[in-house]
């Protein structure tokens, strides 16, 4: 029992030798790394020292220069403090100096004021002389200049004054005829309207007679009638639809008018200017064909047609006239069949050119 005792005594005081160990070490190991903190701080000290040292060195080298820079500063105050002083005597007596010239200025400004008065006065007074002369030679010029021209008026107011007295004679004269141009003419407007009148007049009995002929001559034929002053054919007398061609029908009763007008024309007057006109109408209904694009051409061939057709009879070219309307100039403005075939006509009217 003892002997056990002193075994585990011993295998007690061995288990704690270990840990004392690693103790030990640990703390070793701490004292060198606060030494090593130590020197690294000794070493940054040291170069934090050495450059304030240096800056300081630089600082007392800086200050020993601004203290040499203020003694010369000094130095130089001191001077102009001195060549002030000198100046300020300079300036005192240029002072001194300028009042007396300024005085003396004055005088002489004063006096030469009076000098320039005097001065002034004097060409003042020749100029006012000069000037006086030189108006009197400009009213002289001016004068003469007058004199020329009231000369010159003279004259020319003599040759007006003749002048007018023959222009008044001559509008005395020209008045006179003018007078009895007048009268002349009024004569002869009123002989003309006379005439003319007379003209229309037998005109009118020429057309009269003419259409009382046709009358007579035609009588009752359906297509056929006298209105007005105008003697109207129907189309469908003298051509064919569509057709600018006469037909025998519409030449024996085209050689009637001409038989009938050769009877009258040979009775009137050769002064009177007359025509017969020659009008072709169609109805609204559109045409378009090679030789008739439209309405217009229609009517113009049947009454070119018509004219041509009378000149072979015997009437004399310069007494007909040809004129188309085509759709524009209806007798009624009805529509159907029946209106068309009224308002499809050649019209004959004996008029004046």
């Amino acid at each position: 029992m003892p002997a056990f005792s002193r075994q585990k005594n011993r295998r007690s005081g061995g288990d704690h030798w270990p840990g004392f160990v690693d103790a030990l070490s640990s703390l070793l190991l701490v004292i060198i790394f606060l030494l090593s903190m130590f020197v690294l701080a000794q070493v940054f000290l040291s170069q934090t020292v050495s450059g304030q040292d240096e800056e300081l060195s630089r600082l007392n080298e800086t200050i020993d220069q601004l203290q040499r820079s203020l003694a010369m500063e000094r130095e130089e105050a001191a001077n102009m403090r001195l060549n002030l002083a000198q100046l300020s005597a300079s300036l005192q007596t240029a002072n001194l100096e300028r009042e007396e010239l300024e005085t003396k200025v004055m005088s002489l400004e004063s006096a030469l004021r009076e000098a320039q008065g005097n001065i002034a006065n004097s060409q003042q007074q020749q100029g006012q002389i000069a000037a006086l002369e030189g108006q009197l030679r400009d009213r002289q010029s001016k004068l003469k200049a007058a004199r020329d021209e009231v000369q010159l008026l003279s004259q020319q107011i003599a040759a007006l004054r003749q002048q007018l007295a023959r222009l008044e004679a001559a509008l005395i004269a020209s008045e006179k005829r003018d007078k009895e141009q007048q009268a002349i003419i009024s004569d002869l407007g009123k002989r003309l309207n006379v005439a003319l009148a007379q003209r229309v007049h037998e005109l009118a009995g020429y057309r009269s007679e003419f259409f009382g002929r046709l009358r007579e001559a035609i009588g009752k034929q359906p297509g056929i009638q006298i209105v007005g002053d105008r003697f109207v054919m129907q189309s469908e007398v003298l051509f064919g639809s569509g057709s600018a061609s006469l037909n025998p029908a519409g030449k024996a009763e085209l050689n009637t008018l001409a038989t009938t007008l050769r009877g009258v024309i040979g009775r009137i007057p050769p002064e009177i200017n007359w025509v017969l006109r020659v009008d072709g109408h169609t109805d609204p209904v559109p045409i378009n064909t090679a030789l008739f694009p439209s309405n217009w051409e229609l009517s113009t061939a049947r009454a070119t047609a018509v004219v041509r057709y009378l000149v072979s009879q015997g009437i004399p070219p310069n007494r007909l006239a040809a004129t188309g309307f085509g759709e524009f100039q209806p007798i009624t403005n009805d529509t159907g069949a029946e209106a068309n075939r009224r308002n499809r006509r050649i019209e004959f009217m004996l008029t004046q050119r």
